[in-house]
């Protein structure tokens, strides 16, 4: 009997097939699909990290370009700086650009440019312990060889599924966590241009669903089972193709 995984993974795989058979999609449907992912997207991720803009708030800054009363001037940095990131992997994904230790840097400094500019893009020069996890990331010292080992894994990662090689980049960032803060954030970036260079639309994991998303993730660190984080990356694919089919006029 197939386990779950691989059923949504197929499940994943099959829908992409679909929407690949519809593709190119009009310049407006990919317009508004855009413009959803994009407040989608960073809504949830700072979120997860303590961002307290709402969905509705988020997109008043991104596409209104306003401000919302009683929000830290820090909060609309994060959400700015973060769609920034975003709209650069974009062009990334566009012209093929592999996977290198300084693309992941250059993630990074557009996560904290406006929040944290000390530290943009670069990596941590003491140890650090996350909140709430066993799991202890390497030494300082180690971080630059880890991240060009994790690059290249990556790229040896190429026969995978997708959605396994993404998740794997993931957790492998927030493993290692070479940087003070916006660990996880880069971390979500990257999966998702992992996801976008394999014809695959973004993943949200959203806010409601951080116990799971932490939990899963300190399975694979400390227990070494990747698998039920993989599962929540699939749910959350899943769910954007989906979204993608509806946008083209088919039914899910």
């Amino acid at each position: 009997m197939k386990s779950s995984l691989v059923k949504k993974l197929e499940m994943a795989f099959n829908l992409k097939r679909r929407l690949d058979g519809l593709r190119p999609l009009s310049s407006a449907q990919l317009a508004r699909l855009r413009e959803y992912f994009t407040v989608e997207w960073t809504h949830h991720s700072t979120a997860l990290e303590g961002n307290t803009l709402d969905l509705r708030e988020t997109r008043l800054v991104l596409l209104d370009g306003l401000t919302v009363g009683g929000k830290t001037l820090r909060e609309h940095l994060e959400v700015v700086d973060h769609r920034d990131a975003i709209l650069w992997l974009e062009e990334a994904v566009r012209s093929r650009t592999p996977l290198t230790a300084g693309l992941v840097r250059e993630v990074h400094r557009l996560v904290v440019k406006s929040t944290l500019p000390e530290e943009a893009g670069r990596y941590r020069r003491g140890g650090v312990r996350i909140a709430g996890s066993e799991h202890v990331p390497p030494a300082a010292w180690d971080v630059p060889a880890l991240v060009d080992r994790m690059v290249e894994e990556y790229a040896g990662m190429a026969g995978e599924h997708p959605i396994r090689r993404a998740a794997w980049l993931h957790w492998r960032l927030v493993w290692i966590h070479p940087f003070m803060d916006g660990n996880g954030r880069t971390a979500r970036l990257l999966m998702n241009f992992s996801l976008m260079t394999d014809g695959y639309p973004p993943a949200v994991i959203r806010k409601e669903e951080r116990m799971r998303y932490l939990e899963t993730l300190e399975t694979a660190s400390v227990g070494g089972d990747l698998g039920p984080f993989v599962e929540l990356v699939a749910e959350r694919v899943i769910e954007s193709l989906r979204i993608y089919l509806e946008a083209a006029g088919e039914p899910v």
